[in-house]
């Protein structure tokens, strides 16, 4: 079923799927990044960073399963291909190429810092249009900050 010329409350339904997209290739893209940060990183404090980023994975997966049930709820469709994610991507992924700790922990909180100034975009656009939209991303962005 086609979302084409759909409005909700005030916003085209076509746009908040596409938002919503971004949003969703932000949150694989940073699972991945905590998830592969986990297995690869050295240092003398691995063990506490490591349990650290394998919450924030669990967290970032959570907000990717929120997304994409608010994508099919209009009608919309997830991204079905991951090649996709890096068109889509707010934040682009960052590769632990560099494994020790300081370097790991450093990407990730650049990550969170653009996740956290991309939610904030989305919900002044969603403010007052879409309260579904606005009340999942806003808990979505007290789990970013």
């Amino acid at each position: 079923m086609g979302t084409k010329g759909r409005m909700m409350v005030g916003m085209d339904v076509d746009e908040l799927i596409a938002l919503l997209n971004r949003a969703l290739a932000d949150e694989w893209l940073a699972y991945y990044q905590y998830w592969i940060g986990s297995k690869v990183t050295m240092g003398p404090t691995r063990d506490a960073v490591v349990s650290e980023l394998i919450i924030h994975a669990t967290e970032e997966l959570a907000h990717a399963d929120l997304l994409a049930g608010r994508i099919l709820q209009p009608g919309g469709k997830p991204i079905l291909e991951p090649k996709i994610w890096y068109d889509l991507t707010n934040c682009g992924y960052e590769a632990p190429v560099n494994p020790f700790v300081n370097e790991v922990l450093k990407q990730n909180i650049q990550g969170e810092q653009c996740a956290i100034e991309a939610y904030n975009k989305l919900l002044t656009i969603v403010k007052d249009k879409d309260p579904i939209t606005y009340t999942m991303v806003l808990s979505i962005l007290t789990d970013e900050i």
